[in-house]
């Protein structure tokens, strides 16, 4: 598919750096909602580079983002290994131009909070591409929460177990990605628990960190593949998190959040163990009322939302600085 369905120089004029399976999934997502113009596009794949002639033939192709930077842009879309983020973020900003970039953004909170500060003073939109807080799912129970349906929630309960692990070598080194399945799978559960709830402040973070079944101690160089943390907040609420990779659980994925209220509950659930269906209900004792069932179309719409703020003039936005939050939670869980 080209950008030249719609020439609309109102659209912003965007590059995407790095287009693996979840660069092209966005940037897929921005064209069928005729939402930007993609300019340039950067891979140090040549296949990956060839694929990309293919969706966008009138965008020029690069290797670099020192390449990317000299072509006329709004924005940049950053889709690279984890340990790439902070600077390819930090010289993107410092050139005046907007990000959107996939989580996580930065391996720790000082990475986090160096490039949340560059957005600020360079008055630019930063967007990170916290997908599942973009589901139907998690839109209705979260509206459920705010609304008091469940009354004063005080516990949550959520997890992410991938029968699966990641097969490039960076993803498995900690100096490079950060961690292991806690920052890949445990930031969503984080953040989807942390934004459900308005970000209260988290007290106490306890964690245990496993690795081929082996506990690991604080601050270990080993990657974990299995990490369970209780974060305590100050309204009293207790959240508690679980996240794997590789384990044996019968199904492709386990992927729930549980909110538990006074007056009731709200769960939502993946379906049959996809990655991309999900259902939500809200309970009142034994009765289960539905909030959202599958289809649904959720995973270009971080980046849509996004791009449409951008084209409508949108700059520094405050909501971001909650991800510096998420951060310090998970390097608490990592005892760093």
């Amino acid at each position: 598919m080209s950008n030249t369905r719609k020439n609309n120089d109102s659209l912003p004029r965007l590059a995407f750096l790095g287009l693996g399976w979840i660069g092209q999934h966005r940037m897929q997502a921005l064209l069928e909602e005729q939402a930007c113009r993609v300019v340039a596009v950067a891979d140090p794949s040549e296949a990956v580079r060839a694929r990309a002639r293919e969706l966008v033939a009138d965008a020029a192709i690069a290797t670099t983002l020192d390449e990317l930077l000299q072509h006329e842009l709004d924005g940049v879309v950053i889709a690279t290994p984890s340990a790439l983020h902070a600077q390819q973020a930090l010289q993107v900003l410092e050139r005046g131009l907007a990000v959107f970039c996939q989580k996580p953004l930065a391996r720790t909170q000082a990475e986090n909070a160096a490039i949340v500060e560059a957005a600020r003073k360079a008055d630019r939109l930063l967007g990170v591409d916290l997908s599942y807080r973009h589901t139907e799912a998690m839109r209705r129970i979260r509206n459920a929460v705010v609304e008091g349906e469940l009354g004063p929630v005080y516990a949550a309960d959520l997890v992410f177990h991938n029968a699966y692990g990641p097969n490039k070598g960076w993803a498995r080194t900690p100096a490079l990605a950060g961690g292991g399945c806690a920052i890949d799978l445990g930031i969503h559960l984080v953040d989807l628990a942390l934004w459900t709830l308005g970000f209260p402040e988290v007290e106490r973070v306890t964690s245990r960190l496993y690795a081929n079944g082996q506990l690991l101690a604080p601050g270990s160089e080993t990657c974990e593949d299995y990490a369970v943390a209780e974060l305590a907040l100050a309204s009293g609420a207790v959240v508690r998190i679980a996240c794997s990779w590789n384990i044996s659980t019968g199904r492709d994925a386990v992927i729930e959040a549980h909110f538990h209220g006074s007056k009731g509950g709200a769960a939502m659930t993946n379906v049959d163990g996809s990655f991309f269906d999900f259902a939500a209900a809200r309970f009142e004792g034994t009765r289960r009322i539905p909030l959202a069932d599958p289809p649904d179309a959720w995973g270009g719409r971080a980046i849509v939302d996004w791009a449409r703020r951008l084209a409508g003039g949108a700059r520094y936005q405050n909501a971001i600085e909650s991800i510096v939050q998420v951060a310090s939670v998970l390097d608490r869980i990592y005892g760093r």
